[in-house]
């Protein structure tokens, strides 16, 4: 079981200090550069006719900002590390729980639960279950029920189907009719979650990713 956010967790990091360092080095060399020349222009001035006060003050106050500006950048760094910590916990609070989405199914040999959901007016529901290759394997009948059902992976003899990947439809019919035709959600373990800039990315058993924002349900996982 993994949490990362998008690729590694260190190149991640790497990269993201790596920015901010060329970020802060790029204002402190203006800052250092700043105070030279101020220097330089006060050891250097007509005594005669010496350095007008506003002006000195003028630049004195940009000075003070290039200052500010440098702090600025480094707290910001110290925060977005802070925020990164608190996104990964949040993360990894999904890892080892069992996650309902309308998704493929990886078949270990294993009871898998489904919740399906047929048309509120249907008279029958039958379960289509096609293989990787969009092979239709098993047609099941259904109770006409939203309430979870325990699919136990048979082929259309009965026979336990081979481990793989698997998507489950659901066929609402009335008066021999097929009303529609629903993805099945179902729970799946998830052994990985991701953080991107496309949002919480999940990932199931056999690899099947899922977006965040596709989840139904969320619960312990079932042993």
């Amino acid at each position: 079981m993994s949490v990362t956010p998008t690729g590694s967790s260190t190149a991640y990091s790497n990269s993201t200090s790596q920015t901010t360092s060329s970020a802060t080095s790029a204002l402190s060399s203006d800052f250092t550069t700043f105070l030279k020349m101020l220097t330089v222009q006060m050891q250097n001035q007509d005594p005669l006719n010496p350095m007008d006060s506003t002006e000195y003050a003028m630049q004195l106050a940009t000075f003070s900002g290039v200052e500010q500006q440098v702090k600025s950048n480094q707290l910001l760094e110290s925060l977005a590390a802070q925020f990164s910590l608190v996104g990964m916990s949040q993360l990894a609070g999904w890892v080892g729980q069992e996650a309902r989405a309308a998704a493929d199914v990886w078949y270990t040999g294993n009871p898998v639960t489904l919740a399906p959901n047929p048309v509120a007016n249907a008279d029958r529901a039958v379960l289509v279950v096609k293989d990787a290759e969009g092979n239709i394997v098993s047609r099941e009948e259904l109770p006409v029920s939203a309430d979870l059902y325990q699919w136990l992976g048979g082929d259309a003899e009965g026979n336990p189907l081979p481990e793989g990947r698997y998507s489950l439809t659901l066929e609402s019919w009335r008066n021999g009719e097929v009303l529609q035709e629903d993805p099945v959600e179902h729970y799946g373990r998830v052994v990985e979650a991701r953080g991107g800039s496309d949002g919480i990315r999940l990932v199931f058993e056999g690899g099947i990713e899922i977006p965040a924002t596709e989840i139904s349900a969320l619960r312990s996982a079932q042993n």
